[in-house]
């Protein structure tokens, strides 16, 4: 029978995951009922999605807003701080920011414009040439700024983040000065004490403050590297990829998390007989063209994935192959000269004309993508993510 399905995504529910539970157990368990409850059959090469929130929180990975101020206080030891940088997040950085400030007695922030590392917009860029203003240029203070952009909400949560992240560290008991500007090494004639809050950006600022002069210098990915009275940390990611639990205590990115997809691997092949791919996701990676958001606040999109999910697609573009090389075929004849074609594709179509349009990007990004979509991050209750035929093409039946 011709096959008319190809890739199928299905967001799966499980019961609601706390700290101390076998993740492993219930992500079998889960897959293994839903497969029966839903009448799909186990294949290899199926691939299951695990959200990063689940696996963390298993492993209690946890830690206190006092957590992050004495990690802070013992690494400078001094009263003053800039923090270069920061993404404009309630769930994100605020609670970060709570635990940074009260380790200090002034605070600078220095805010990206027009936008922060991942899309969130502080002002229209248009806005930008109605003032002759140089992103790029000097360090612009928080009057003038306002008075240039009045309106600073956020887009989609009517946040003000200056006068919110402001407050913040009001209430931390710390002075908070908040400025403006792209050059990160402008910052050093306010202090020379840096704590870089960027995520993608961190080692190459990081290395530019050291090179300009900085004296005190650590990243985001350097708190909580390592436990701290038994509290939850990342040694590779520090506070980067935590999310806001209560509102005094982070969840972190969870840390040693191959062997957990390669324990649901065995554990599937052992009941199945089954060999299917397993990663853990954190945020995907895809740009919202109304709010310009474009995601991928963690540090990777996957932090664990099993071997089969190593590498890039190897696919040639069938509307380029249909409209060129078999220009003069139509119908039965078409798809199979199709077929035809993609058996016979080489192994590696990097720089081939028949792949262009399909930009090789990491399984783990295009698929850690599809699953962050899949499950969103509200109340869909679906954190284990299972897909039949991604690796499938056109000639497989």
């Amino acid at each position: 029978m011709k096959r008319y399905i190809g890739t199928n995504v299905m967001g799966l529910r499980c019961p609601i995951i706390k700290a101390g539970d076998d993740i492993v157990d219930i992500a079998v368990d889960t897959i293994l009922k839903a497969s029966e409850a839903g009448n799909f059959k186990i294949n290899d090469r199926d691939v299951v999605g695990l959200t990063e929130s689940i696996v963390a929180k298993s492993m209690n990975n946890f830690a206190t807003v006092d957590d992050i101020t004495h990690d802070v206080k013992n690494k400078f030891n001094c009263d003053t701080v800039a923090l270069i940088h920061p993404i404009m997040s309630r769930n994100r950085f605020a609670i970060c920011l709570k635990g940074i400030a009260k380790a200090f007695k002034k605070v600078y922030v220095l805010f990206s414009y027009p936008h922060d590392e991942v899309g969130n917009h502080l002002c229209d860029p248009d806005e930008l040439d109605n003032f002759d203003i140089n992103p790029y240029g000097e360090i612009v203070e928080e009057k003038e700024f306002k008075k240039c952009f009045p309106n600073t909400k956020h887009i989609f949560t009517n946040v003000d983040y200056i006068e919110y992240y402001k407050e913040i560290i009001e209430e931390a008991g710390a002075e908070a000065v908040m400025l403006f500007g792209n050059n990160e090494r402008n910052v050093l004639k306010y202090t020379k004490n840096i704590l870089v809050c960027s995520i993608h950006t961190r080692v190459r600022t990081k290395e530019k403050l050291k090179k300009a002069g900085a004296e005190k210098i650590f990243c985001l990915s350097e708190i909580l590297d390592a436990s701290i009275d038994g509290s939850g940390f990342n040694e590779k990611y520090g506070l980067l990829g935590s999310n806001k639990s209560t509102e005094n205590k982070i969840k972190l990115f969870p840390r040693d998390c191959e062997k957990i997809v390669y324990a649901i691997q065995d554990k599937i092949l052992e009941k199945t007989g089954k060999k299917i791919e397993v990663l853990v996701y954190g945020d995907g990676a895809f740009k919202d063209p109304v709010g310009k958001i474009w995601e991928l606040a963690d540090p990777v999109v996957s932090p664990a994935f099993t071997d089969g999910l190593k590498g890039t697609p190897n696919e040639i573009k069938l509307k380029y192959i249909a409209d060129n090389s078999f220009a003069e075929l139509k119908g039965e004849a078409l798809e199979e000269a199709i077929k035809e074609k993609i058996h016979n594709k080489d192994s590696n179509l990097v720089g081939s004309m028949e792949s262009q349009g399909t930009t090789p990007r990491q399984l783990t990004d295009l698929i850690g993508s599809l699953c962050d979509l899949t499950s969103g991050s509200g109340d869909k209750g679906t954190p284990v993510v299972y897909i039949k035929g991604y690796f499938d093409n056109f000639s497989e039946e």
